[in-house]
């Protein structure tokens, strides 16, 4: 006897459910529909029981398909993914899913919504929260399916606030950072997407234990989120949301225009272009070694001076 699920007690349960139900009526085994989705059957009875690791969204695509859901899995797994989130976090992700306008101050990294790929992936890869292999790419494919509303009909206005320090620390190495500067202007291109700078000359300001996000929904009522490394709080009490939405105001006043912003994501960008043409110290220690031994080469003295050749005497 298969073991009961209840649908109501969680999201997962209710994917798991909804699963059953396609297998059974399309007449195959777990182990079937392991074979067509590439997994052990163990994989596919512990979603059916909604026990084990929640299902990546690649996976979940794949079972739609085989079990011809018409988009009934997929549709679901984002809710399934948000139970993995403590109950604020679903809160704001919720809120955010809907709002018309977002604005965002991030201090420390680039806003989810305008990560690359590989610099979400470096990301998610630092700390103790992930499970194993398949969690980060659960993590990363929704992180990254979160963005195609922002050229999607429904696209809300983004205005982002980035630190001086976002701009300069190098997530995921150069080239990795190479990539998401590049996006970061690619992006600006976009008529709802605007993007400033904090340069590090203004000083302190009244956001700097963390990142702070107000959005704004379609009703016009505003909640605000504010994050740091390990938390993160969502308020809806209008008082308290005001006083949050000053804060930006400032920030924003704070911030290098647009335009301004964009040339100095150029400058750091291109800086780090010549710092990846430029041979590196051991290099260009390895090419004087070099130099020296060739016939002529030069010794230098210890202040940077040439020791001229003598001449023989007569």
């Amino acid at each position: 006897m298969a073991k009961a699920i209840d649908p109501q007690a969680s999201m997962a349960a209710l994917f798991g459910s909804r699963l059953r139900k396609l297998r059974v009526a399309a007449g195959l085994t777990q182990a079937e529909v392991g074979a067509l989705a590439h997994v052990v059957s163990s994989r596919i009875a512990q979603l059916e029981r909604a026990t084990g690791a929640k299902p990546t969204l690649e996976l979940t695509r794949v079972l739609d398909k085989e079990l011809v859901a018409d988009e009934l899995l997929v549709d679901l797994w984002p809710y399934v993914y948000r139970e993995a989130f403590p109950d604020w976090s679903r809160a704001f992700i919720a809120y955010s899913a809907r709002a018309a306008v977002i604005r965002q101050y991030a201090s420390h990294v680039v806003p989810g919504l305008l990560q690359t790929p590989e610099y979400a992936r470096a990301l998610l890869s630092v700390g103790q929260t992930l499970r194993d292999a398949e969690h980060l790419e659960e993590r990363l494919a929704a992180r990254l399916d979160r963005q195609v509303r922002l050229t999607g009909p429904d696209r809300p206005e983004l205005w982002i606030i980035l630190d001086e320090a976002v701009l300069r620390r190098p997530v995921g190495g150069a080239a990795v950072m190479r990539g998401q500067l590049e996006k970061l202007l690619r992006m600006t291109e976009e008529p709802n997407v605007t993007i400033q700078v904090l340069p590090f000359d203004q000083g302190a300001h009244g956001s700097l234990g963390g990142s702070l996000t107000v959005l704004v929904m379609p009703d016009g009522t505003e909640v605000a989120y504010t994050e740091g490394a390990h938390y993160g709080q969502l308020t809806e009490e209008p008082d308290e949301v005001e006083r949050f939405v000053l804060t930006y105001d400032q920030l924003r006043a704070m911030a290098l225009p647009p335009l301004m912003s964009l040339a100095m994501i150029r400058s750091v960008l291109e800086a780090d272009n010549r710092a990846a043409s430029a041979p590196s110290r051991s290099d260009r220690r390895r090419l004087a070694q070099q130099q020296l031994q060739q016939p002529g080469g030069r010794r230098l003295r210890g202040g940077g001076g040439r020791i001229p050749r003598r001449r023989p005497r007569p």
